[in-house]
């Protein structure tokens, strides 16, 4: 079977979309409680890629875990919501972005 080649884009694309979906979990649950099985919805309809409901669950188990988003239930599912660290981190990563588009507008 042969491998499927990506072109360089494309592989960047899904680098900072799919492959970081906590970038986007945690701009989700900074203003609102979000339902784990709204997750895919929510990114799809925000931001325009739709991610599979094993790997946003996945996510939120990561995320829970490294206290960076806090559980609770609304209407009776699981939600979420941003806690003070993922805020921290999501701040961090907007630092980090800034620093390398600020360093690629230079080439």
């Amino acid at each position: 079977m042969k491998p499927i080649n990506r072109t360089p884009i494309e592989r960047f694309e899904k680098s900072i979309t799919e492959d970081n979906l906590w970038i986007y979990v945690l701009s989700l649950a900074l203003r609102e409680e979000i339902c784990e099985q709204d997750v895919p919805r929510l990114v799809f309809e925000k931001f325009g890629f739709l991610p599979s409901k094993f790997t946003a669950a996945r996510v939120l188990k990561h995320l829970k875990e490294g206290e960076y988003i806090r559980a609770d239930k609304r209407q009776g599912k699981k939600s979420y919501i941003a806690a003070e660290k993922g805020k921290a981190e999501l701040e961090k990563m907007k630092t980090f972005v800034k620093n390398t588009n600020k360093a690629l507008e230079k080439i």
